[in-house]
């Protein structure tokens, strides 16, 4: 029986090294390769607003460029084009036909894109066959070279075991998401009260007394929007850029608003 292999390609594969990386795995008789190339909107904004005729016609170009370089290289691959998320196109295709090895492209840290932060420890959470993570380089020119290989056993793994705080009426949630979460909450309400005092005994609310006012009602927002993340989507998984973004503006931004209202409340 055939071995199936399947390749998450993100970017055309530009160099020998990434050719000859794939070559690695479909050596011998009776491998299948099948490339999926996702469908990857150029910006988170994009993303969010579902953007999709575009990148699926840039997607559906790399496939050719790439099914062609393989071809070149003596390579023979099947491919389509994926969901813009890499884990979740591996999923679907792995839903279609099941495969014996996943391979997936990503940048090394200092080159990623906004879809490749974290994108190993979610590979790892969603997908089930022995996983190979091949890190590339980009030089100048746009040739790619491989500079580590991070293989992972079949099974998924929960990057956050053994680090979560959960109960039965709440997602488990990482240390950093339950800080995040609390230091919102109980910052939002501060940055209120302090805005609220800052208005009291005004004839009106200008100047910097509406300023605080906008401090407080923008990070409630944010906070909302974290929260929200946190306990209603983790059904499907809230991670990646957005998550640590709004994480980020919970720690940061919540004590810097509650700050810039006091100072407000004492000073004007």
């Amino acid at each position: 029986m055939s071995r199936q292999l399947l390749a998450i390609v993100t970017e055309d594969l530009e160099g020998p090294e990434p050719i000859e990386q794939i070559r690695r795995y479909v050596d011998g008789d009776g491998v299948e390769l099948r490339v999926v190339v996702p469908a990857i909107e150029a910006t988170p904004f994009r993303h969010t607003l579902g953007d999709v005729d575009e990148p699926r016609h840039d997607a559906e170009q790399r496939l050719e460029r790439c099914l062609r370089a393989l071809e070149r290289s003596g390579i023979v691959a099947s491919g389509e084009v994926g969901d813009p998320d890499p884990v979740q196109s591996a999923q679907d295709a792995l839903l279609k036909a099941p495969a014996d090895e996943v391979l997936i492209f990503e940048h090394e840290q200092a080159q990623a894109r906004w879809f490749e932060n974290g994108l190993l420890e979610r590979a790892q959470e969603g997908i089930e066959p022995p996983l190979h993570m091949v890190v590339l380089h980009s030089d100048p020119d746009g040739s790619e070279h491989v500079v580590g290989v991070e293989d992972s056993p079949a099974g998924t793994i929960n990057p956050d075991e053994g680090k979560e705080i959960g109960s039965s009426y709440l997602p488990g949630l990482s240390r950093g998401d339950f800080a995040g979460m609390v230091t919102g909450i109980v910052g939002t309400i501060v940055a209120a009260v302090l805005a609220a005092a800052a208005a009291v005994g005004a004839g009106s609310v200008a100047g910097w007394r509406a300023a605080a006012v906008l401090i407080a009602i923008g990070i409630a927002l944010i906070n909302l929007a974290h929260v929200v993340g946190l306990t209603l989507m983790e059904s499907v998984r809230y991670r990646g850029g957005f998550a640590r973004f709004f994480r980020t503006l919970a720690l940061v931004g919540t004590p810097v608003a509650v700050l810039v209202n006091l100072l407000i409340l004492l000073l004007d």
